[in-house]
């Protein structure tokens, strides 16, 4: 359950006081020529979103996903009336990358780095990032920049644009699958729009209670920023020249009476990131995202006869839930409600359902007893209405899984799919929130002595993310 401490409809009614104190020598923005109707806003943004959120690290994790999606809605709330579209819909992730960063999608969708929050000093520069990106939304500069170059067809620039979003080599790895380049006409701004989202952002901060100063304070600590912080920013968002200078001076005629500075829930996501794992570059987490995956919609039937475990292990970090170590040469396969490593040929169909002969599967069950011996039994129990062959051999011994205390049970079965007969270890702990973590390990018994120490480090590598709590 995500908390929010106000409604949208407090919020408004915040709005409407703070701006009285508003004075009206503040700058006219009016939004550019366009050619192309708001419902194609809509359909760009929804669609490049969906790619961003299958290539990026969007991190699951509520105490910093709530406090960004209201701190979102407050600036929402203070978009002046000639600028809202009632068909734009608004969300707000947090990507676990350490650029200082944040992008807005035509439409709505807006993706906020970690590395951006980590950086800030104070609510109101991390508020200030966040409505220079709702402003290039509400002014619909994305669509009205494309207005300026060729013609496109909207179902073709999902890939370009995600490939501008990450840059580098690998940025352009992304767009190759796409017919036209023009990540940068949606995304790389002129001078001209910068400047009107700088002046728009003040005025929306203002209007929801932050003085824009402190956007020109962030901006400051992004253009001293070097290395892997501050450029991918500047390369998107060029400086109208005098940045500084002129949102301060937009900012003395919004004059805020006791602008929020800071709140107790920016301190607490401070904490809580610092606890947190250091976040990759944009590149590393895309490519690691990318290389060895597929998801789990494979109607190859297994063939059962695989490369043994590499000796060599790489690292998956599955989004802000957990971290954990495979061999080199097996696979991430994905699923709705799980993940599977295995090697190649030992993943596939058989009469409609997903097997693997060789490898892992992580989950996340419910755990109503918060009792770990008990929800063990309930997960060996599905099982076995799956695969009726399913029986206890020893177990449960305890072990250290995910860095706590855990339990490992071994199963035999005989696989449908291959007609071998296969040896199962299970292993379980409980999450803070009672849930039970569960790894399932699988190998045909003839092989399973040289698998069995393999399944025991890829459960000790486990790292997990639980301080709030698993969703």
């Amino acid at each position: 359950m995500k908390v929010r401490t106000q409604s949208r409809r407090s919020y408004a009614a915040l709005i409407v006081v703070l701006s009285s104190a508003l004075v009206s020598a503040q700058t006219r923005v009016v939004a550019p020529n366009n050619k192309y109707p708001v419902s194609e806003d809509v359909q760009l943004g929804r669609q490049a979103a969906t790619e961003a959120r299958q290539q990026l690290p969007v991190m699951r994790d509520d105490l910093v996903t709530s406090y960004v999606e209201g701190l979102g809605r407050r600036l929402v709330a203070a978009i002046p009336p000639e600028l809202q579209h009632s068909e734009f819909h608004y969300t707000f992730d947090v990507v676990n990358v350490r650029e200082i960063n944040a992008f807005a999608l035509p439409g709505g969708p807006m993706f906020v780095n970690r590395g951006m929050i980590e950086a800030a000093k104070t609510e109101g520069e991390v508020a200030g990032v966040m409505a220079h990106e709702l402003s290039h939304v509400i002014l619909r500069h994305g669509t009205a920049q494309a207005s300026k170059a060729t013609k496109y067809e909207v179902g073709q620039v999902a890939g370009a644009i995600l490939g501008a979003i990450v840059g580098g080599g690998w940025g352009q790895l992304i767009s190759q699958g796409t017919q036209f380049g023009l990540g940068a006409a949606f995304l790389r701004f002129s001078r001209e729009f910068e400047q009107q989202a700088d002046i728009e952002g003040s005025q929306i901060m203002a209007r929801a209670g932050y003085d824009p100063q402190d956007m020109a304070n962030m901006f400051k600590t992004i253009e001293k920023q070097g290395g892997a912080g501050g450029p991918q920013w500047l390369s998107d968002h060029p400086n109208p020249g005098n940045r500084y200078d002129y949102i301060n001076r937009e900012a003395k005629l919004l004059r805020v009476s006791n602008p929020i500075r800071d709140s107790r829930a920016f301190d607490q996501v401070k904490d809580h990131l610092r606890s947190l794992s250091p976040a990759p570059t944009t590149e590393q987490a895309t490519k690691n995202r990318n290389t060895g995956r597929r998801t789990s919609n494979d109607t190859r039937t297994p063939t059962g006869r695989v490369q043994p475990p590499s000796s060599s292990y790489r690292t998956f970090d599955e989004g802000n839930l957990f971290r954990v170590s495979v061999p080199s040469n097996w696979e991430e396969i994905q699923s709705s409600n799980s993940v599977t490593f295995a090697p190649d040929g030992a993943h596939g169909a058989y009469n409609g359902q997903s097997v693997f002969t060789h490898g892992m599967e992580f989950g996340v069950a419910r755990n109503e007893s918060h009792d770990v011996q008990t929800a063990t039994d309930e997960l060996i129990e599905s099982l076995s209405q799956g695969n009726p062959g399913v029986r206890r051999q020893s177990g449960p011994a305890s072990v250290s899984f995910a860095g706590r205390r855990g339990l490992r049970t071994i199963l035999s079965n005989r696989n449908e799919a291959t007609g071998q007969e296969e040896t199962i270890a299970a292993y379980t702990t409980q999450l803070r929130n009672g849930n039970l973590l569960y790894a399932i390990g699988v190998a045909p018994d003839a092989e399973y002595s040289s698998y069995r120490n393999v399944f025991d480090r890829v459960a000790g590598s486990v790292q997990v993310n639980d301080e709030r709590g698993t969703r």
